[in-house]
């Protein structure tokens, strides 16, 4: 009997070795592959770009669309968004895809549940199943099994409940968009593990209940966006500890009570949105810590005054909307006198009071010469007007009725051109009708009633200014 060659059982034995690890994973790859064609079957229909996906074509499995493959040949990648399915997810055997990394599934006409097998896909890194409005049930409590999630997106879809407790176990998670799903219920603090969040955003659903205090915890959190659902009760302190936020959006709930004084301790603050809801008492003054605050949205609640100067560092500055409050201060008060970009200053309904004249008798918003919108109407203000006013360049809307100015308007070589809506009603201004509205071409609303103008309504008020 021949004696095999030490070398020649060295390699022979390798061999094997290697045959018998291909095998399991050429399983795998198979079995990958057939649950992608089982699933494709099961819809209704699909993109025709899924023709390649054929048992017929299965040794080539990297090839087929909208399939991203690791080196071993493993599925780690589905992108399909906006590839017309049409059917549920019932048959996705999402076992099979131990691998998979990214599954894209957004904008397409899925219906159904969200399966509980979802949980199976432990190495998924991105889960996006937006834009799919006929999907229904709950999100399935298995989402917490995804512990090396960092993006969940589940927009736009039909889903009901409430957000799983279990969420609290995705520990990696840095995206978490659930607009219009519409969830119910109370968030759950849960939500609080999420430290390396840096956007939660959850508009537009049904959400009640208290902020959470361990809203705090996500101290890396840069946008935070909760409008349009039924929250209630006072901001929890802790949102002070978010010390990176760059976004608060809040609008468009039942929120009350004084704001902490903290809220601005971010000083990366670019956006505010607090308007719709209940807050009182005094508008928080630390908001321009970091003097990059861009817009403040605070209409329609019942602030009842506001701190001296409190936008007096915020040199970034374009837009404040503080409509329908009931704030009671000097507005000479509220600005500083560098606020060059302002754009837009909406302090309607309030009860705002003294002179926009400064004592050298300009208005003091003529340093504002990026303003294309003054709202200061319902107010208590007086005295009159400068003839700078008129030559702020982008001033396209400016409504300063029902307040108590009086005086002459003041006629102006530069009337701004690109004045659209000029409404000074319901003041005591008086003298003869303001001439120098002629240059204004692109004026589509004007109303001076209710003043002590005398003398004729000029003839070229119709011809003359055709938008009228």
């Amino acid at each position: 009997m021949k004696h095999l060659n030490p070398v020649g059982l060295f390699l022979f034995s390798c061999t094997c070795l290697q045959l018998s690890a291909a095998a399991p994973a050429r399983a795998g790859i198979s079995r990958e592959a057939e649950a992608l064609v089982n699933w494709k079957a099961s819809l209704v229909s699909a993109d025709e770009s899924l023709g390649s996906w054929s048992l017929a074509n299965s040794t080539s499995l990297c090839s087929w669309t909208h399939i991203v493959c690791d080196p071993a040949g493993h599925i780690t990648g589905l992108s399909l968004g906006g590839t017309s399915l049409n059917g549920t997810l019932d048959r996705l055997d999402f076992s099979a895809f131990p691998q998979l990394k990214n599954l894209i599934l957004s904008n397409n006409s899925l219906y159904g549940t969200i399966p509980a097998g979802i949980g199976n896909l432990t190495s998924l890194v991105q889960l996006y199943i937006s834009g799919n409005p006929y999907l229904r049930g709950a999100i399935p409590h298995s989402i917490g099994q995804l512990k090396h999630l960092s993006g969940l997106v589940l927009s736009d879809v039909g889903l009901d409940g409430t957000l799983p407790e279990e969420i609290g176990n995705l520990t990696t998670l840095e995206q978490l968009r659930l607009n219009s799903v519409p969830l119910t219920g109370s968030i759950p603090p849960t939500i609080g593990m999420l430290a390396k969040l840096r956007v939660l955003s959850m508009q537009q659903n049904n959400l009640t209940g208290n902020i959470p205090l361990q809203i705090g915890n996500m101290t890396e959190l840069y946008a935070l966006y909760f409008s349009d659902n039924y929250l209630e009760g006072q901001l929890p302190g802790t949102i002070s500890n978010l010390i990176n936020l760059q976004e608060l959006d809040l609008s468009i709930n039942q929120l009350g009570g004084h704001i902490v004084t903290d809220l601005g301790n971010s000083s990366s603050l670019y956006t505010v949105d607090i308007a719709h809801n209940n807050f009182s008492g005094l508008f928080l003054s630390s908001i321009c810590m970091g003097s990059v605050l861009h817009t403040v949205g605070a209409g329609y609640n019942g602030f009842t005054g506001i701190h001296h100067q409190t936008f007096q560092n915020c040199t970034s500055l374009q837009n404040v909307v503080c409509t329908a409050n009931n704030i009671v201060a000097d507005i000479r008060d509220i600005f500083g006198e560098h606020l060059g970009q302002l754009r837009m200053i909406a302090f309607s309904k309030n009860q705002l009071y003294g002179t926009l004249l400064t004592d050298e008798g300009e208005v003091f918003f003529c340093n504002y010469t990026s303003l294309d919108l003054i709202e200061l109407s319902n107010n208590v203000l007086h005295g009159g007007l400068s003839k700078c006013f008129w030559d702020i360049p982008w001033l396209g809307f400016m409504d300063l009725s029902n307040n108590p100015f009086n005086g002459i308007v003041p006629l102006s070589r530069s009337f701004p051109y690109a004045l659209e809506y000029l409404r000074l009603a319901n003041n005591h201004f008086e003298g003869p009708f303001p001439l120098a509205l002629k240059k204004c071409k692109n004026l589509i609303t004007l109303d001076l009633g209710g003043n002590n103008f005398s003398g004729t309504i000029p003839s070229w008020i119709s011809k003359g200014l055709p938008g009228l």
